[in-house]
């Protein structure tokens, strides 16, 4: 199982947001090229990039920042953040990006997912956020009638290189992982899960390295680690990957 470190960006900074509001934002570095090369130093082996003003904004926002990103890492990059169409989607990879996030425009517009899995095989992942079970949007503002799971399962068989699943409930909360709901998700889809929202510490890695036969190929975490509740090298010690 990867552990994968988050570096989200808004306005040029590292920052990590509590639930995902915009106005809960706590700033843990004006350089997220260097903290990207900071998690890649100490083991990590995929960086989970997201442009949180893209997000918000409905189109990317902080394209140099990723760039400098790309530029200063060697490990892939997985990125999201207010990618809405296709061009976007090719931008991205061209630039160096190894994989783009899907998540607003993945449930408005399931069509974009086939195309871009068509047109870049293994490189598309789709974002399932979820509070309660049901998915929301457009930057967690709005909460659909739509299950997670079957959401995932409409997915299912396109050939994407991953689901990253989050609680929203738990993201940037340290209150732990939702086990039961990832667990249940990686169960019901063939296709890889990542989970995403609410690790705190090495107990969390461990339970969720338990339910990796289920399908949970890795864990996306950010809090923790600027925090120090989670050494990168414990975590990369309980999966079993060398640093």
């Amino acid at each position: 199982m990867l552990i994968i470190p988050a570096v989200d960006i808004k306005g040029g900074q590292c920052v990590r947001l509590l639930q995902g509001r915009e106005d809960s934002e706590t700033v843990f570095g004006d350089d997220p090229s260097a903290m990207a090369a900071r998690w890649e130093a100490e083991g990590a082996q995929l960086l989970h990039v997201i442009d949180l003003d893209g997000a918000f904004n409905k189109s990317p926002q902080n394209i140099e920042a990723i760039e400098r990103i790309v530029d200063s890492v060697h490990i892939p990059i997985q990125l999201g953040g207010g990618i809405r169409n296709m061009e976007t989607v090719s931008m991205f990879l061209n630039l160096g990006v190894r994989r783009v996030i899907l998540g607003t425009e993945a449930i408005r517009d399931p069509g974009l997912v086939e195309q871009a899995c068509e047109a870049f095989p293994g490189q598309i992942i789709v974002g399932i956020d979820a509070r309660e079970g049901m998915v929301a949007i457009e930057g967690w503002t709005e909460t659909t009638e739509r299950e997670a799971i079957q959401v995932a399962k409409s997915f299912d068989g396109l050939g994407l290189a991953g689901i990253v699943f989050t609680d929203i409930h738990k993201d940037g909360m340290q209150s732990g992982p939702n086990i039961k709901e990832t667990k249940r998700l990686a169960e019901s889809v063939s296709t890889p899960i990542i989970a995403s929202g609410g690790v705190n510490d090495i107990n969390d890695i461990r339970a969720l390295a338990a339910i990796e036969p289920a399908g949970v190929i890795g864990v996306i975490t950010g809090r923790a680690l600027y925090e120090g509740t989670l050494v990168l090298k414990d975590a990369l010690g309980v999966t079993g990957a060398k640093n």
